[in-house]
Formats: C-alpha cells, structure tokens, sequence
C-alpha cells in the first residue's frame, strides 16, 4: 500500500466531485473524524414486561425496537394549531420526524398568508435550510422571475412545501417522513384556505394530487383536490429546478403559467 501523501489539486477536485456526487454539501466538523477508529456504541433497546404468566412459567422481558414518529401523534397536534404561527411553534417543537435532526432549521413558509394563491414545493434546499424560507436559492430567483411574467410577486402568493425541512444531500423525502410532515401541511393549507394552488414538481404534485402518476403526464392539468379539508382548484407544472438543467421545458410551464392567469382572471383574482 503506498504511503499516505497530500493529494494534488485535479485529485481534491475528483474528491469533491464525488462528494456532490453523493449529497454531501455540508461540513459538521472543522477536524476529519476517523470513523475506523471509533467502536459502534450499542444500539438502545426497550424492555417491555410480557403479560403476566402462571405462576413458574418463565417471563422473559420482549425487546422494542426504537421506531419513528407517530402519524395519529402529528395530525393531533397539526389540528390543535388554531392559527399559522401557533402551526409554526407546533412544528419548531416537533421531533417526530428525523429530517428536523439534520436540517440548520425550520423552512414554513414565505409570502402573504391572506393570499388567494398558494405555491407548493417538495423540501428545501442547501439555500433555503440556510435562511429558513422556502425558494430562495436558484430555483427560487427562476420562481420570481415566473411570478413576475403573470403580474404576481411574494406579496400576491403563500409560498411552503410538502416537508419543513431539509432532506440531506437533497433526496427525495420517504413516504414516512411525507406521511409524518403531511397533517401540517394540510392544516396550513386550511388555514390560508386559497382559491388556486399551483404545485411546483412531482413529488409535490404526487401528494397532493395522491397518484403515482409522473409530472410529465399530470402537469397543465387543471383538477378540484381536497387538501386537509379544503377543497381548491390545483394545477401542477414543473419545478423551477428542473427547468435550470432542462431550459427547453420552459416552454411548458409558460402554458401553465398562461393557464393560471387565466383561471385567476375567472375568477377575479388578477389586477
């Protein structure tokens, strides 16, 4: 095996390629942990007593594995929210769901909560974890600049995602923690109560929508949707990241955004 030596620099830019490849955008540490050289700790385990037996019979304790949150846990406590920044506190305490361990802070939302039209997005990004508002890295200069095109800014529109906080290295978020993070959602969107929502990539339009279907099949398509218990008209189209790897689509959600002015201009949304 050669001896370790410091690595030149095309050998620090493959390394750091690797890592974006891999979701690591984030340091934890100013030193390097040597993770061979640490011993696994055991995993907690509770004990739980097993009913009770006759009398001589053996009664051995049955161990319980840690789980995850508990969906009926979070749609109570979504529920007892009777306003937005009670939802917000709600949320800033909740430990339910593990991407809140990883994530800097709590992304809610951003915008004007007395507007008719809300935006939906999927999880926030590296930027957005930084500044705990939704859309405000790249993607999000694109959504103002859609916005702007129909006569809408931040202050004409309510802006959240489907989860309140970041998913590492970007993923995609499971169906537990969707499942965990939903019955907020719901509520916020009772509470704002819009008149139209446009749903910004698949897996938002996915959840709200409750399909498999892909966004290519679904997206410019207008549909009346239950969220929580508010009924509204939905529109999904494409995100405004993909649209940065994938300029040509712009074309497609410019249909869209024609669609949603439309429809805003039926029903005496627009100025």
């Amino acid at each position: 095996m050669s001896q370790d030596r410091p690595l030149d620099n095309a050998e620090l830019l493959s390394v750091l390629d690797w890592y974006r490849a891999a979701g690591v955008d984030l340091a934890v540490g100013e030193e390097p942990v040597d993770r061979f050289a640490q011993q696994t700790p055991a995993r907690p385990v509770a004990i739980r007593p097993s009913p009770q037996k006759a009398p001589g019979a053996d009664a051995a304790p049955q161990a319980v594995l840690p789980i995850g949150g508990d969906p009926t846990e979070a749609r109570r406590l979504a529920a007892s929210a009777a306003s937005l920044d009670e939802l917000r506190a709600i949320l800033d305490a909740y430990e339910g769901c593990g991407l809140k361990f990883r994530a800097t802070q709590l992304v809610f939302a951003d915008g004007n909560p007395e507007a008719p039209i809300m935006l939906i997005g999927e999880a926030p990004g590296a930027e957005e974890d930084r500044q705990g508002k939704p859309f405000v890295g790249r993607s999000g200069q694109l959504l103002d600049r859609m916005l702007r095109a129909i006569g809408l800014d931040r202050t004409k529109v309510y802006i959240a995602n489907t989860v309140p906080w970041r998913p590492p290295g970007n993923r995609t978020p499971t169906p537990e923690e969707m499942e965990l993070c939903l019955p907020f959602l719901h509520r916020q969107v009772e509470m704002v109560a819009p008149k139209l929502v446009l749903t910004l990539g698949g897996p938002a339009m996915q959840t709200i929508f409750k399909t498999t279907s892909g966004i290519i099949k679904m997206r410019g398509k207008w549909d009346s949707v239950e969220i929580g218990a508010h009924r509204t008209d939905v529109l999904p189209t494409l995100h405004p990241a993909y649209l940065l790897r994938n300029p040509a689509a712009k074309q497609q959600v410019w249909k869209d955004l024609l669609s949603l002015k439309q429809r805003m201009l039926e029903n005496g949304l627009a100025d």
